[in-house]
């Protein structure tokens, strides 16, 4: 049987096996989450390892079963996003982000949205094609999404109030009596690709967080974590790495856990929670973030 090392029990514990809320757990995520409560998490917002593209302290993982146990654990009406590009090897792109689109939908997910996230620069110069500057974030949703809280803030461009007249097939004109005007409000809803500044100072200004070799930006988080779910929702990120997602859940006053099996990596987002914890403590006074060694016993 799988048992977590220690126990607080001042801390919150999940319905099941005593896995703790708001901790950063070092361990492979496939021995943590069979101890996670079926349709107990609203939201996991994870960016895998793909195509050996970088070095992440030489750990892999097992797509196959991460989700399967992924579709169990989501509640009913709960969201994935996964944030995955491709690589290229041998003059072709893998594909590894269709292959795993569709390995997601064949454990029963919905592809609810494929979005984009297009940074402000490329890492390496492509001289036999465009420069790559993006990567898919697939949003899976077990059934019909249960949350959806639209971010209104992109400014509209057309002018603010319209005539309701309009020429007719037959050359008439529509509501010519009408004197009233349509308004357009000043922002609308976004769009499905999303742009964010990349690069040291911009993905976040936690230093320790770029000895990380694949951090995604903090407002990526965000954007998502306000889309996708309400205060006090539970938010896991499976392959937490430097810990992104956890941080701005304890931010938005969301639940978290979070797994890893770098210890390094665990220690470097349990930092970065200690550096906002004063600050939140008292807006969030139970969420006190930890690091629990998880082992097989």
């Amino acid at each position: 049987m799988n048992n977590l090392k220690k126990q607080d029990h001042s801390i919150e514990i999940s319905p099941h096996n005593h896995i703790p809320i708001n901790s950063i757990i070092n361990a492979n995520c496939l021995e943590v989450l069979p101890q996670i409560s079926s349709n107990s998490i609203d939201l996991t917002i994870t960016s895998p390892p793909y195509d050996n593209l970088r070095d992440y302290q030489g750990f892999h993982f097992n797509f196959d079963l991460l989700a399967q146990e992924l579709f169990r654990v989501i509640k009913p009406g709960g969201i994935i996003v996964w944030i995955i590009g491709d690589s290229t090897i041998n003059g072709s792109e893998t594909g590894s982000s269709f292959k795993q689109a569709l390995g997601f939908i064949s454990k029963g997910f919905k592809l609810h949205d494929t979005m984009i996230y297009q940074k402000s620069g490329f890492a390496f110069p492509s001289k036999t094609r465009y420069h790559q500057i993006f990567e898919y974030m697939f949003v899976f949703s077990k059934g019909k999404p249960k949350t959806f809280n639209p971010l209104i803030d992109r400014p509209n461009k057309s002018q603010y109030t319209f005539s309701k007249k309009r020429r007719k097939k037959d050359g008439t004109i529509s509501h010519k009596d009408d004197t009233t005007r349509i308004k357009v409000n000043e922002y609308g809803m976004r769009f499905n690709i999303w742009r964010y500044k990349t690069g040291r100072g911009h993905t976040t200004t936690d230093a320790i967080a770029y000895e990380h070799p694949a951090l995604f930006p903090e407002a990526l988080a965000k954007d998502h974590i306000l889309s996708w779910s309400n205060e006090g929702d539970l938010i896991l990120d499976p392959l937490n790495g430097a810990g992104t997602t956890t941080k701005m859940a304890y931010m938005l006053n969301r639940r978290f856990i979070g797994i890893d099996i770098s210890e390094k990596y665990c220690k470097i987002a349990l930092e970065r929670l200690n550096l906002i914890k004063e600050r939140l403590s008292s807006r969030f006074p139970k969420y006190i973030p930890h690091v629990i060694k998880f082992e097989m016993v």
